[in-house]
């Protein structure tokens, strides 16, 4: 194997996917099972697929374009005017919220012979992207233009909750989102099949039957591939915590004060550290760094170890309680969203998958 690595265990991603699916589909709602923070990862995107999802989606036009699947794909960034052919070439469905780019897809599909679906993003407090819900003029203009479009349709209204404001969704505000939809079904004369309540954050409430009605269409990933709650993050007791391990290979062991001596500037990226002083230390360096994985998101899975920083190229850990590692061993890490994140964005992180092979029996 190589090193540093990010880990898959297919079996525990399928089990989650499969519990969030089936949980959604009896309430009525569909979901696009969105896979970015694995850049798209091809067995992983499998997995999702197989195990039930409704659509694939992704904010990257890349993944979607290398995304081998049946189902449709929706882009959930929201797009720019420029990009507008590609939108339309790889995806199916596409999240928008400006006129400009709105008009752009529509010429773009009619060129290409195609009907593009739009889900008009509305922003119902987080105040990230969507035109604001206390906007009516607006978000009527925009919804007339996609439903009068002959390329376009108004499949949807959607919103994002919670990663920009750390607005949670709630009654009130997803119950705003579906009062909009039948406001807009009655204005424009559009079916607007689909209310998209959110992402991972919305998912609660699917598990505890509290899903405004009207509501019945989510986005989910994180929830599905680290089985938390992004709602408060924690960990859903109805999913599996162990799909991913990052592993990282120790290049020194010595024992070293804790508290560093000189003068002291900032660090290699800008940032005054500041050290306790906790006398001699037994401090390993792995092969790993900031270039490879977000430290701060990393759990050590090894008893006695202990993170105490990382500079691009090198995590640095106490192992003080774990005098038997040794260089040439390995630790193992749990990884939080950003550390899988970079860890699948980082070219010199090897990829390896363990547990339900794609293409044999469940």
């Amino acid at each position: 194997m190589q090193y540093p690595s990010i880990i898959a265990n297919l079996t525990a991603i399928e089990e989650n996917a499969r519990t969030v699916f089936a949980a959604c589909h009896s309430l009525g709602v569909s979901v696009a099972a969105v896979n970015k923070v694995t850049c798209g990862d091809t067995l992983i995107a499998k997995i999702l697929d197989e195990a039930g999802a409704d659509m694939i989606g992704d904010s990257r036009l890349q993944n979607l374009e290398e995304s081998v699947t049946r189902k449709p794909k929706m882009l959930l960034r929201i797009g720019s005017p420029f990009a507008a052919n590609d939108a339309v070439r790889h995806a199916d469905y596409s999240l928008q919220s400006e006129e400009v780019t709105i008009n752009a897809l529509g010429r773009a599909a009619q060129r290409q012979g195609k009907k593009h679906k739009i889900i008009l993003l509305i922003d119902v407090g987080d105040l990230r992207e969507g035109l604001h819900i206390d906007n009516k003029e607006n978000i009527l203009r925009a919804a007339r233009q996609i439903a009068e479009n002959p390329a376009l349709e108004l499949s949807g209204i959607g919103t994002n909750l919670s990663c920009f404001g750390g607005i949670v969704p709630d009654a009130k505000n997803l119950g705003r989102l579906a009062e909009t939809a039948q406001w807009l079904r009655r204005e424009t004369g559009a079916e607007i099949p689909l209310v998209s309540g959110g992402n991972s954050s919305s998912l609660h409430l699917v598990f505890g039957k509290k899903l405004p009605e009207g509501i019945n269409h989510l986005r989910l990933g994180e929830s599905i591939l680290l089985g938390m709650n992004t709602y408060d993050s924690t960990p859903f007791e109805e999913l599996r915590q162990d799909t991913f391990i990052f592993r990282a290979e120790i290049c020194e062991v010595q024992m070293k004060p804790s508290l560093p001596h000189g003068h002291r500037g900032p660090n290699a990226f800008g940032e005054k550290v500041h050290f306790k002083d906790e006398g001699p230390m037994l401090r390993g360096i792995l092969a790993a760094g900031r270039q490879d994985v977000d430290e701060k998101g990393l759990t050590p899975l090894h008893d006695g170890a202990r993170i105490l920083g990382a500079s691009s190229d090198h995590l640095i850990v106490d192992l003080t309680l774990s005098p038997h590692v040794t260089v040439g061993d390995t630790l193992d890490f749990r990884p939080a969203y950003g550390a899988v994140l970079r860890a699948y964005t980082s070219s010199y992180v090897h990829k390896e998958y363990v547990g339900k092979q794609i293409g044999a029996d469940s």
